[in-house]
């Protein structure tokens, strides 16, 4: 048996990153490990719940009144989900630059406070799923490992479309003036935080378009190989494609069963930030209860503003790996894990991107086949219902989404994830 080890966990404070090292956090700790999360005070008690030790940290001043895990983002989509309407090039300005200065800001706000968690902890390895820089994880001498649960064109290369724009892969004839703005409207704040980072005691960036460090030690990504994108550079041996990371769950669900036999069972999910636009979650609603099939709706945070029709079920909260096993279609926002879990379960999605990565992993999704991008704000209703009946009569579609599947749940990420980062916690080297 290995000798217990401190794992320490520090994902950015959504849902999605979270949920993602929880899975992997969970293979450690069932071997024996010690595994710590690190999380906003927002978060206190979520992983606690789940097992794990928590240490806490916020990302900027306390709230004058008490809030939800993930409240800061939840309001930040909701106030700017008018830049969501913007073509991607725009949104460089109106949405990503703020959002990008958000992080920032927190990065700088945390680390003193991160400093003095490494050194209470003194763990044998960090991992962390993060966008943004942390001064504070190569100043603590530890190994640390990276992951990055957004669709992987956040690992830039000349070849593949640049990130965020929801560009198609073959047609590279934008590609150049959606970089040529990302460079105007970022670069500069890039060398602002890359100055910061340097006189604490940082490493320099890797360029004028990363806001974060590849890792020296060990750096996963998660994206199934039929899906990834073919690059110029090969990536460095330290970088590991995790295929798909899906949380084990012992949870059930039932509430479907309180419905109609009648029709396909689809499941609805903008995730836990773009459910907060409620505008277009009631819209979705409408739409699809005009149709023949069955749904299971991920309400999120606005749940009670949102109003269920009669071939409807839907909670706040779902517990989405118990969920993708049962239903033939899944209508998503697009975020990385949904994408990948859906794939993990072979299911044909329809995806409405918002913002961030979304765009891109909807414009893979389309372009592979293997569901269909629809324009989230300005679809018309029969291309909705289209689109549900289409890919649900595909069947050579679902046949190799079958096999997608069974092959992804015969090599299990967060297996693969936990096995590197117990090796890194042990070797403290590059893990290749």
């Amino acid at each position: 048996m290995t000798e217990s080890r401190t794992i320490v966990f520090f994902p950015e404070g959504a849902f999605g990153p979270t949920n993602n090292c929880v899975g992997i956090g969970d293979v450690l700790k069932r071997r024996g490990h010690r595994v710590v999360f690190i999380v906003e005070e927002s978060f206190g008690g979520t992983l606690e719940s789940k097992g794990f030790e928590e240490a806490h940290m916020r990302l900027g001043p306390p709230p004058e009144v008490e809030e939800a895990p993930g409240q800061f983002w939840k309001d930040f989509i909701r106030d700017t989900a008018p830049e969501f309407r913007k073509p991607t090039v725009i949104q460089l300005e109106t949405f990503l630059k703020p959002t990008w200065q958000a992080l920032i800001d927190g990065s700088m706000y945390v680390n003193d406070r991160l400093t003095e968690i490494f050194d209470e902890l003194r763990p044998d390895a960090i991992v962390e799923d993060n966008v943004v820089a942390f001064a504070a994880i190569p100043q603590s001498g530890r190994p640390w490992a990276r992951i990055t649960s957004c669709n992987p064109l956040e690992w830039k290369d000349p070849d593949i479309p640049p990130v965020f724009s929801g560009y198609p892969a073959e047609d590279h004839s934008r590609w150049g003036e959606f970089w040529t703005e990302y460079d105007r409207v970022l670069g500069p704040q890039v060398g602002e935080f890359d100055a910061w980072l340097r006189d604490h005691g940082a490493p320099l960036l890797p360029g004028p378009r990363d806001y974060i460090w590849e890792s020296p030690f060990l750096n996963l990504y998660v994206y199934p190989e039929e899906a990834d994108y073919v690059r110029r550079d090969l990536s460095a041996p330290t970088v590991h494609r995790l295929e798909a990371s899906v949380r084990a769950t012992d949870q059930t669900y039932t509430g479907h069963e309180k419905l109609d036999d009648d029709g396909a069972l689809i499941y609805l999910s903008l995730g836990s930030l773009g459910s907060a636009d409620v505008e277009l979650m009631q819209r979705l609603v409408d739409v699809l209860a005009e149709t023949s099939h069955r749904f299971i709706v991920s309400k999120g945070p606005q749940h009670e503003l949102i109003t269920l029709a009669a071939n409807m079920v839907g909670e706040e909260f779902l517990p989405q790996p118990a969920i993708l096993p049962l239903v033939d279609l899944v209508i998503t926002h697009g975020g990385n894990n949904t994408v990948t879990e859906s794939w993990y379960f072979g299911k044909p999605m329809i995806v409405l991107p918002l913002f961030w990565d979304q765009y891109d992993n909807a414009q893979r999704v389309d372009e592979l086949g293997l569901g269909k991008r629809l324009p989230t704000y300005s679809f018309e209703n029969a291309q909705l219902s289209g689109a549900i009946d289409d890919l649900l009569a595909n069947e050579p579609l679902n046949t190799h989404l079958s096999a997608m599947s069974a092959r992804l749940q015969g090599i299990p990420g967060t297996t693969k994830a936990a096995d590197l980062i117990e090796r890194l916690s042990i070797e403290k080297g590059p893990i290749t």
